[in-house]
């Protein structure tokens, strides 16, 4: 499976269940009226007397870099395709529909976190951190991280005042409990 994959499969997963109702987009088909082809969104849910969601799920491994000098920053950058694919599809569903960036951050063996962490998940022998933030939010606070790349991100203070567990926006009494909030890394930098 390719990776991008196994975290989308394993944020479909939780949605299964959580029983909710969803649809997974099919990445090939990329245009929403008119002759500009918009970057296609991964899911939208259907949460019980919530907002519709649309919704990008980005994997990102915790902590990064190498075993030896790993990096222990929560990296929430995204293409600024992202963010504008996901405003845009929003617009198109109306204004009871809003977009989400899900952070599927895949934890290391070595990592613990308290098993009653809010949306801790597990899925293929993998444990993943599932944590959202909106894409109003992103864009207000959002910095080019790449001009090359056409990359952004959020500084690691705004971005811990942000991001929630992933179940604040999907259940009527969402569970909020610790998450290790050390730094997220908006910028390249170097390993701690």
């Amino acid at each position: 499976m390719e990776r991008g994959l196994a975290y989308e499969s394993a944020f479909e997963a939780y949605l299964r269940a959580a029983a909710l109702p969803y649809f997974r987009v099919d990445e090939a088909h990329r245009s929403i009226g008119g002759a500009e082809s918009v970057k296609s969104v991964d899911f939208v849910v259907l949460p019980p007397n919530r907002p519709r969601l649309v919704i990008d799920v980005k994997g990102r491994r915790f902590p990064g870099g190498t075993p030896e000098h790993p990096r222990r920053v929560w990296e929430n950058w995204v293409t600024q395709a992202d963010i504008d694919g996901l405003t845009i599809w929003a617009d198109a569903l109306g204004p009871n529909a809003e977009a989400l960036l899900v952070f599927a951050y895949a934890l290391t063996d070595e990592l613990r976190l308290p098993e009653s962490t809010a949306d801790l998940w597990s899925h293929g022998g993998q444990r993943y951190l599932l944590r959202g933030v909106t894409v109003a939010s992103y864009r207000r606070w959002m910095r080019q991280r790449s001009p090359r790349w056409q990359t952004v991100c959020l500084p690691t203070d705004i971005f811990r005042e942000l991001v929630q567990p992933i179940g604040h926006w999907l259940h009527a009494q969402p569970l909020i409990s610790h998450w290790d909030r050390t730094q997220s890394a908006c910028e390249s930098a170097s390993p701690e």
